[in-house]
C-alpha cells in the first residue's frame, strides 16, 4: 500500500511538472504600430499583430492604453499554439499633433505583461489649414 501511495505522489507530481513546463509565448509582428501622417476625423484603426509562438494556448487577459483617446480590443478566444491573432487600437483622431501612446497587454505568456507603442502624427484637415492662412 505505502508503494502504491508512493507511485501515485510521484505521478501527480510528474504530471503537475510537465504541465508546468508548457507556457503560451506571444511574437509580435511589430511592438510598435505607426499611423505615419493621418487626416484629423480619419478612423484611427490599426492592429498589432502576433503568433503563439508557446506550447500553450494563450489567453489575452486585458489590455490597458496610456489614456482615454487610445481604445485597444483584445481577441475574446484564446489563441492555440502556432495561430495568429490580433489586438485592434483604436486612436482618437479629433486631436491635431503627435501621437505617442503606450498600450499595456497582461496575458499568460512567459512575458505576462508587455508594453506597445502607438506613434504618428494627426494633420489639420486641409479647410482648417485654408481657414488658418486666410485670417492672417
Amino acid at each position: 500500500m505505502k508503494k502504491f501511495i508512493a507511485i501515485a505522489i510521484f505521478m501527480v507530481v510528474g504530471l503537475a511538472s510537465a504541465q508546468a513546463q508548457k507556457a503560451a509565448k506571444m511574437e509580435f509582428k511589430s511592438e510598435t504600430f505607426d499611423y505615419g501622417e493621418i487626416q484629423k476625423g480619419s478612423d484611427g484603426i490599426g492592429y498589432f499583430e502576433f503568433t503563439n509562438t508557446g506550447d500553450a494556448p494563450l489567453v489575452i487577459k486585458d489590455v490597458k492604453s496610456s489614456c482615454g483617446c487610445t481604445v485597444p480590443k483584445k481577441p475574446d478566444a484564446p489563441i492555440l499554439p502556432g495561430e495568429t491573432g490580433k489586438i485592434e487600437i483604436k486612436y482618437d483622431t479629433s486631436r491635431v499633433g503627435p501621437i505617442r501612446k503606450t498600450v499595456t497587454v497582461y496575458s499568460n505568456t512567459d512575458e505576462p505583461v508587455k508594453a506597445l507603442k502607438v506613434k504618428g502624427t494627426v494633420l489639420a484637415a486641409a479647410t482648417e489649414t485654408a481657414t488658418k492662412d486666410s485670417t492672417r
